[in-house]
């Protein structure tokens, strides 16, 4: 249930910060909304894994899940590049949104509800004693610092336009974490020991 709520919330995050991104000219915005559906992927493949093993006597396979969290960490370092690449290009023009409300209300809502799904997750985890879950609470940690980001490039800009470069500067902060997320990943696929789940802490 946890992971249906986490796809279904992060499919409606991301289109909506997607579109108010592009059409507000707000890299930040976008690039939040890019990483949504990063989040949406780390949620399938939770349920994929539970439901193989829920419904199969073989179990799950370890080598197609390390090849897949690969993919979900190369995805990560891919988005921080075009993040920080739009936004440099967005100071060197000295291009800005008009406004920053809807990065505002988008963050506000995220930092509640994941705040919920971090919780909830890191619980479920202990009880479970799953690596998985713990990992995929990870990913909601990631998110809620993204949201803060976010956040504090928004209310910057809304207290004084002058600072046109905030929203430029929030969406380079945002590329370095959603880096450190993707390097995270990465190196944790390529354990001798690896389990599975999501390693983007």
């Amino acid at each position: 249930m946890l992971s249906w709520f986490t796809i279904a919330y992060n499919l409606i995050e991301g289109i909506v910060s997607m579109f108010f991104g592009i059409t507000d000219d707000s890299m930040a915005l976008a690039g939040f909304g890019a990483d949504s559906f990063i989040e949406v992927f780390s949620a399938v493949l939770v349920l994929w894994r539970f439901r193989s093993e829920a419904g199969a006597a073989s179990g799950i396979s370890i080598d197609r899940e390390r090849r897949a969290t690969l993919g979900i960490g190369t995805l990560f370092v891919l988005l921080a590049l075009v993040t920080a690449t739009g936004a440099l290009a967005q100071l060197r023009t000295g291009g800005h949104p008009a406004t920053t409300l809807p990065g505002l209300l988008i963050s506000t809502v995220s930092l509640s509800f994941m705040f919920f799904l971090w919780r909830a997750k890191a619980n479920l985890a202990k009880k479970l004693d799953s690596s998985t879950v713990l990992k995929d609470a990870d990913c909601s940690l990631a998110c809620i610092k993204l949201s803060a980001v976010l956040f504090a490039g928004s209310v910057i800009f809304m207290a004084d336009a002058g600072l046109w470069w905030s929203d430029a500067v929030a969406a380079i902060v945002l590329s370095l974490l959603i880096a450190w997320e993707g390097v995270g990943t990465i190196r944790g696929a390529l354990k001798p020991n690896f389990v599975g789940g999501c390693n983007c802490s």
